[in-house]
């Protein structure tokens, strides 16, 4: 009997365990303007079953739009876009229970920030319709320094009513941190800046800049898991295209389209992720379209496409597929709910779990340590 129990009390334990082993931090940043929010929020998620728990939110936090972790899962970093006055935030996180602290906050130096990263030493802001970049300095207690450089982007577009001036839409760091790449959708230009973490000053000085496809606006950016390319999602025309990348310098190597062949209706591509494991890339568009296009990633970079998925919902504006790579989850800006898909890591192919996290405007959507 009493090893009965012993071989019970060591099958929980080990279930507890695993379940532990599972469960991720899914923090959630959303737009506060338009229904009830409170802007940042901590989910549990079980990266085996779908399944959530709500933990804990931010209190009071205006227009959390983009989020960015520390490296040591201690601090959140927001933007928080509310026009002309936006600010960015800096916050204390305690993992295990999702609570949020603010420490401080500093003026982002640009109108509407939309993107931000983090390394051990700066965050670097995308600030929209200020169309620049802000560098902010890091503190030992995780707090924002003052802005320490600005850079301002020039230029327009042929879209007279989205692209009337520099609008910079992303900051991504290369994978050996010695770049930032930066995308303008107002001027149809990707940008590539030498980065300098210990500066004072200079932190990001230009190595190259590449134009796009006129009137494409260039969105967001990711980079292939060896390493070697970038795929570039352009916002105003659906274009998908392929670089070859060495060294901060990008070469076009093919281009494609998200939308489908027999698509005629309003569109606004949004966000694009590659599967942990490499094999697949996934661009959401908005509009009439609503759906997530699937690509296998082929050897020499290329893409193939795989076919078209409705994300359920209106407004796909941010998704994230959790580190496990068994879900796929998707923001939807106007109809206030997270919806989560089943990934088959073989095909690629997405199928609705039936599992939906009501929020008012979910807009960004990462994952971390629990």
């Amino acid at each position: 009997m009493k090893n009965k129990v012993f071989i019970l009390l060591l099958i929980s334990i080990f279930t507890t365990v695993q379940a532990q082993k599972n469960t991720l931090n899914l923090i959630v940043g959303t737009y506060t303007n338009n229904c009830d929010s409170k802007g940042i929020y901590v989910y549990d998620f079980d990266t085996e079953t779908g399944d959530f728990n709500l933990k804990n939110a931010s209190e009071n936090t205006v227009n959390p739009s983009y989020l960015t972790l520390s490296k040591d899962n201690k601090f959140i970093y927001s933007v928080n876009e509310t026009g002309p006055e936006s600010t960015v935030s800096a916050f204390g996180f305690d993992a295990k229970s999702g609570k949020l602290d603010l420490i401080n906050k500093q003026s982002s130096k640009g109108a509407d920030p939309c993107y931000i990263i983090n390394d051990d030493k700066n965050v670097i802001v995308a600030n929209y319709s200020g169309g620049n970049i802000s560098v902010f300095g890091k503190n030992s207690d995780g707090s924002l320094t003052e802005a320490k450089q600005v850079i301002q982007h020039f230029g327009k577009g042929i879209n007279a009513q989205r692209q009337e001036g520099p609008h910079v839409h992303m900051v991504h760091f290369s994978p050996d941190n010695k770049y930032v790449l930066a995308n303008d959708l107002g001027n149809d230009k990707v940008y590539s800046y030498a980065y300098n973490p210990n500066a004072a000053t200079d932190i990001l000085q230009i190595k190259d800049s590449l134009a796009v496809k006129s009137g494409s606006g260039p969105r967001h950016l990711t980079f292939s898991k060896d390493k070697k390319f970038v795929y570039l999602l352009q916002e105003l025309d659906g274009t998908l295209s392929v670089f070859s990348y060495a060294k901060g310098v990008l070469k076009k190597i093919d281009e494609t389209t998200i939308l489908a062949k027999d698509f005629k209706g309003t569109f606004s591509s949004a966000d694009i992720h590659i599967s942990p494991d490499g094999k697949f890339l996934y661009a959401s568009n908005r509009g009439e379209a609503n759906d997530i296009s699937i690509f296998k990633i082929l050897k020499n970079g290329k893409l193939e496409a795989k076919g078209h998925i409705s994300t359920l919902g209106k407004g796909p504006r941010n998704f994230v597929i959790d580190p496990s790579g068994n879900f796929l989850l998707v923001g939807h800006q106007y109809t206030n709910e997270i919806v989560i898909f089943k990934r088959d890591k073989a095909t690629g192919s997405l199928a609705d779990t039936g599992k939906r996290i009501a929020l008012c405007a979910p807009v960004c959507l990462i994952f971390g340590k629990n």
